[in-house]
């Protein structure tokens, strides 16, 4: 379950990642799969080739990818979120979602 986001911000990331840029996109999240962790960040990029060399940065599997078939990414969350969002200067987030 996703809440603590707007719409704008929503729209905003799917039009960034359908242009081919990597963008960012924070909310809090419930899933008892991960229990601990109460936020999660998609980094999409509709360029499959640019979004996997981004992730290589960070040892992300190419196979943790979410293929879907607009708005491809990947899920982060725990301390691999916190790291890669400091790394990638994304303080808003980090300081808006208290990761």
């Amino acid at each position: 379950m996703a809440f603590g986001l707007k719409r704008e911000e929503l729209n905003q990331w799917k039009v960034d990642v359908a242009n081919g840029e990597i963008a960012f996109l924070t909310h809090y999240w419930l899933d008892s799969r991960f229990p601990g962790c109460d936020t999660v960040t998609k980094v999409g990029c509709a360029d499959l080739d640019k979004l996997i060399k981004w992730g290589n940065k960070y040892d992300l599997d190419p196979r943790w990818i979410h293929r879907d078939e607009k708005y491809p990414h990947y899920d982060l969350f725990g301390e691999r979120q916190k790291q890669i969002l400091t790394s990638e200067n994304q303080w808003g987030q980090l300081k808006r979602f208290r990761i």
